[in-house]
């Protein structure tokens, strides 16, 4: 049992707001919670997700570990 008198008050159905619109319900100390992003707008979670590519780094990441099907001489150089 919960000690009295230590412990914020309890919001079992505390409604979670993205853009204005309720997203959905869930227990916190707060009533009303305001957020940016959640799962249903989140990139990756929509499946939109784009690897940015940076100077080649992800490219050399998979030639690196074998996860590429190209191999170019800059491995071999690297190597040496």
């Amino acid at each position: 049992m919960a000690k009295s008198d230590i412990h914020p008050k309890w919001y079992p159905d505390a409604k979670v707001y993205c853009n204005g619109q309720v997203v959905m319900t869930i227990g916190s100390t707060k009533p009303e919670l305001h957020v940016d992003v959640w799962s249903g707008n989140h990139p990756f979670y929509t499946g939109t997700q784009k690897i940015i590519d940076t100077e080649g780094r992800v490219e050399r990441f998979l030639r690196k570990y074998g996860m590429s099907s190209t191999q170019t001489s800059d491995d071999d150089q690297n190597k040496k």
